[in-house]
């Protein structure tokens, strides 16, 4: 049986270090006990602190408990499946029917076993009823930004040195093992406030035995220590053992961005001009060695970063300040999301324009300040845009105004003298056509009226006749042929002019049949 399960804690009470963090736990287990409802809690601590002894505890108050931990598969189906099923339904034992729900290494979610977990988590904490814990190793995880808002959040501290060592010496007193006290407290020191690494070498090295001494301390390798980033940006800006910094620094993290950590927070720490100009000069001078590895891709240039913005850094002081320093996060990511359209505009524009002046990306954005005095006036602004096939949004990396739209003035064109000529005769053949056809509306018309006038000029010809013959034969004596034409010719009315004309046409028809027929009439002879 390991020694882990064998020694470890059966009440709260026997729990070392992290009183306040118990506390917090101790009250909100009475607060559901009263029927209060609560936040799930989030425990936050190293590897071996005690967080998943502190659930089990926890879980000894409730009815009933179920737990998924980091070996388990833990998707969104599995945890909606299981978690989810159990935080709808109510225990069928104990007092109030509550269930606690444990998850363990909750920042450990992720690759395709895992899809989706986060979100599982957040929906049953949502919509969950029951009382649910969850343990994290690292407090800075991105996995865990979207829990910590809905969480109570605990922050679980290594176990002291000296605590780990008394704990030693009581097991190896229950064991029956002799000990020195200088191999328990370099176990204790080699453990970096892990208890349960501490408990697990001395079972390797005891079990078995009478005795233990510093020749056995041969068969436990040191324990590869992984820190904080804040931590060890503590340490470096706290200390100058050159030792203790470069154990701080190893961390699974990039260079660039320890070195933002660490740049950010300087000023926070060191107070005098002098202080802060050297670890600057350092930082920069670690920024040189850093793009350098990144260029020719020998990244041997980073123990070289490394020693700068540690030693360099920690070295620049000439004395450690004895005060409190709330250290805080790089605002270099913050500011660079928040810059993410510029750049993205930027690098968009920059590619149009290199595509059209045969260059580079990275020249064209040299020559964007030229481009910005060039994109001042309007119409340089127009071509330029048109040339380069910029929208809207793009010219606004160079002037804050859009450009105005051209105005087009209407102009009327003159014709030229062929045109005219060509008009002309499209034209011509509709006059005429026009004028043809009203001049046979009027010879139709005068036709209807000349056919009137001609029936009616007959018939009084006709009349006249008789009324002659009458008189000629009635009168004695004959009269002037002038005189007689006055009393007896009838008054005549106006003629048109077309009138005018068929009566002269009639009266040289008359006239030639006369004198085809070779006798000559005349209206006023008598045969």
């Amino acid at each position: 049986m390991l020694w882990t399960e064998k020694y470890s804690p059966q009440t709260m009470k026997d729990v070392l270090g992290n009183k306040k963090a118990i506390e917090e736990i101790e009250n909100w287990v009475e607060s559901w006990d009263h029927g209060e409802a609560q936040k799930c809690i989030l425990l936050v601590g190293p590897p071996g602190t005690g967080k998943t002894t502190l659930a089990h505890l926890v879980a000894r108050e409730f009815s009933d408990h179920i737990e998924l931990n980091a070996s388990d598969k833990r998707s969104y189906d599995i945890i909606m499946n299981t978690i989810g099923e159990a935080s709808a339904s109510v225990s069928l034992f104990g007092q109030g029917g509550r269930k606690l729900i444990i998850l363990d290494e909750v920042d450990g979610l992720h690759g395709n076993e895992d899809r989706g977990g986060i979100r599982a988590i957040n929906k049953i904490i949502k919509e969950g009823h029951h009382p649910m814990i969850m343990m994290a190793n690292d407090l800075y995880s991105k996995r865990i930004q979207s829990l910590k808002s809905k969480c109570q959040l605990i922050k679980i501290n290594k176990v002291h040195t000296n605590s780990i060592v008394a704990l030693l010496k009581r097991i190896c007193v229950k064991e029956g093992v002799d000990f020195e006290e200088h191999v328990l407290r370099t176990l204790a020191k080699r453990s970096r406030g892990d208890l349960r690494s501490a408990i697990n070498d001395l079972q390797v090295i005891a079990q078995g035995k009478d005795s233990i001494t510093s020749d056995d301390l041969k068969a436990v390798a040191e324990k590869d220590d992984i820190n904080n980033i804040f931590d060890s940006v503590r340490t470096v800006l706290k200390s100058k053992n050159p030792k203790r910094i470069k154990d701080a620094l190893r961390l699974e993290a990039d260079p660039g961005f320890i070195l933002e950590q660490i740049t950010e927070n300087i000023p926070r720490e060191y107070e005098r001009p002098e202080e802060i100009e050297k670890a600057y000069d350092a930082v920069a001078e670690a920024d040189v060695y850093l793009g350098r590895a990144f260029h020719t891709r020998h990244y041997g240039y980073w123990k070289y970063t490394y020693d700068l913005m540690g030693l360099g850094v920690a070295l620049a002081k000439d004395e450690t300040y004895k005060k409190f320093s709330r250290y805080a996060s790089s605002t270099f990511y913050s500011k660079l999301s928040k810059n993410r359209a510029k750049r993205d505009l930027r690098d968009r524009v920059a590619t149009k324009m290199g595509a059209r002046l045969h260059t580079s990306r990275k020249v064209a954005i040299e020559n964007f300040p030229y481009f910005e005095i060039m994109f001042q006036g309007d119409d340089l602004a127009r071509e330029l845009a048109e040339y380069f096939d910029l929208d809207d949004a793009e010219v606004k990396q160079f002037r804050s105004r859009k450009i105005k739209k051209k105005k087009v003035k209407k102009v009327t064109k003159t014709k030229k003298p062929s045109e005219t000529k060509k008009a002309a005769k499209e034209s011509t053949p509709s006059t005429k056509s026009l004028s043809s056809s009203k001049t046979s509306e009027t010879v139709t018309d005068n036709e209807k009226v000349t056919g009137k006038e001609r029936r009616s000029k007959d018939t009084a010809s006709s009349a006249k006749k008789v009324s002659k013959a009458k008189d000629s034969k009635s009168s004695v004596t004959p009269k002037d042929p002038k005189t007689s034409t006055k009393t007896t010719k009838p008054r005549k009315r106006k003629s048109t002019p077309s009138e005018s004309a068929e009566s002269g046409d009639k009266d040289d028809s008359g006239k030639s049949e006369s004198k085809e027929n070779g006798t000559q009439t005349s209206l006023f002879s008598f045969q």
